[in-house]
């Protein structure tokens, strides 16, 4: 049974979502449709890189991801599927499958035909693509050689021997906050050292945490996520409302 995961900016009070899951269903009868979320905000596709990024190595090797994020239509406007570590993903090209990999061969990226005029084509794309590969028609035969991606370079902290400065990439939905400062890069610059974590006029972080409840209920922490990025986060409380802190804002780890 074919898996395939939905990440969209579509929202779900109206039909768009349900539409989508129809003309898949529709064409390719048994699919098992995955709702990762439908919740991105609207045309961040920095958001929906950051997701699909932290679940698509969940799934087993087939599986197909719909990514429909920020699916403006226009002139010169394409969709494309991508191959990927035995995984398929189907993305309008607006910069979110180069936040997504650093780089993609390209032969295993496809152009798909897409009608601008169509008021909802990811609709029709999305499913006649699923219903391509799940014909087992080969990924060779999608479409055309896509041209190269439109390129979204991510930002990335800058790290000095005595400081990081990072930046929020990500709220979720406990108003935790993300920082795009990995686990890995955080060891290799600490060394050893103390360090402080300050973020706006708050009272700087001292000490990682392990879990949450580390630390009394209402006071702030920072620990790294299940994705392996620091996060700040206060202890069954809102993090973001309550320290004033929101994505592109700037963060600096400091050693001592």
């Amino acid at each position: 049974m074919q898996l395939v995961t939905i990440t969209t900016d579509f929202g779900t009070q109206d039909f768009y979502a349900g539409a989508l899951k129809g003309a898949l269903l529709s064409r390719t009868p048994g699919l098992t449709l995955v709702d990762i979320s439908h919740s991105i905000k609207p045309f961040d596709i920095v958001q929906g890189a950051f997701v699909v990024q932290n679940m698509w190595r969940e799934y087993p090797e087939g599986t197909i991801h719909l990514i429909g994020v920020n699916c403006v239509y226009g002139q010169g406007i394409r969709f494309v599927a991508a191959r990927h570590e035995n995984h398929f993903f189907i993305a309008p090209d607006n910069g979110l499958l180069t936040l997504l990999f650093s780089a993609i061969d390209p032969a295993d990226l496809r152009n798909l035909p897409a009608d601008p005029s169509e008021h909802f084509a990811v609709k029709n794309i999305f499913a006649g693509a699923v219903a391509h590969l799940c014909e087992g028609q080969s990924f060779e035969t999608l479409g055309e050689y896509a041209a190269p991606l439109l390129e979204r370079i991510s930002i990335q902290p800058v790290i000095t021997p005595t400081r990081i400065r990072g930046t929020v990439i990500h709220v979720d939905n406990f108003e935790n906050v993300v920082v795009n400062i990995s686990r890995e890069v955080f060891e290799k610059t600490v060394n050893g050292r103390s360090f402080s974590l300050f973020f706006k006029r708050n009272d700087p972080i001292t000490r990682l945490s392990a879990n949450y409840c580390d630390v009394p209920v209402g006071e702030q922490l920072c620990l790294f996520n299940a994705a392996g990025f620091l996060e700040i986060a206060v202890n069954m409380g809102k993090a973001a409302t309550l320290l004033g802190l929101k994505v592109e804002d700037v963060v600096e780890v400091s050693f001592e």
